[in-house]
């Protein structure tokens, strides 16, 4: 059986943002779990506004080459105001480019999805708004879904969790993506 490949996809203009540590803590698992892993950190999101550049731009065929090999997704999003943030919201729309291909956007893959916000509304915000993206794009979002409350939890610079209760979450949510992966193929 091949290993899977997981794409995590998030982050914030600011490198090394805790956004990108969250992934760096579920692609850790995805690894342990026998998975080979990819890291779409925010500096591969600074993409130009989805419809004003051509498709051929670079960062838009490694954003779009990478989803299209992923037999599984991890999106992280930091919520502002409410929200996910407009970095994400844009990378999902390129999505759209891939409306002809035999498995059309997200189709056949298990999508786990993180919201996190200096608070538990604005991430739970976040998170419902992943879901919902990931719905319209034919993914399959994993029953666990996580928010971080960043106030509460913290990240070390590779990804280790402060708060076992978070990681053991994120550990699940990571799992049901392998999980449905070998289920698939």
């Amino acid at each position: 059986m091949k290993k899977p490949y997981i794409v995590a996809i998030g982050g914030t203009t600011r490198s090394g943002s805790m956004t990108e540590r969250v992934l760096l803590n579920v692609l850790s698992h995805a690894e342990n779990g026998g998975a080979r892993i990819k890291l779409l950190g925010g500096e591969k999101l600074q993409l130009p506004l989805y419809g004003s550049a051509p498709v051929s731009h670079p960062l838009v065929q490694d954003l779009l080459n990478e989803i299209r090999q992923a037999d599984g997704v991890i999106l992280a999003s930091p919520g502002y105001h409410g929200a996910l943030s407009g970095l994400m919201k844009n990378a999902l729309d390129y999505m759209e480019e891939a409306r002809g291909d035999a498995h059309p956007y997200l189709s056949r893959r298990a999508v786990g999805c993180i919201g996190l916000a200096a608070g538990w509304q604005a991430g739970a915000a976040t998170l419902v708004g992943l879901r919902s993206i990931v719905h319209a794009l034919r993914g399959w979002p994993t029953p666990m879904g996580v928010v971080i409350n960043s106030t509460q939890t913290t990240f070390e610079a590779d990804g280790a969790c402060n708060d076992e209760l978070v990681d053991k979450q994120l550990q699940i949510m990571t799992d049901q993506v392998l999980e449905f992966c070998q289920m698939s193929h």
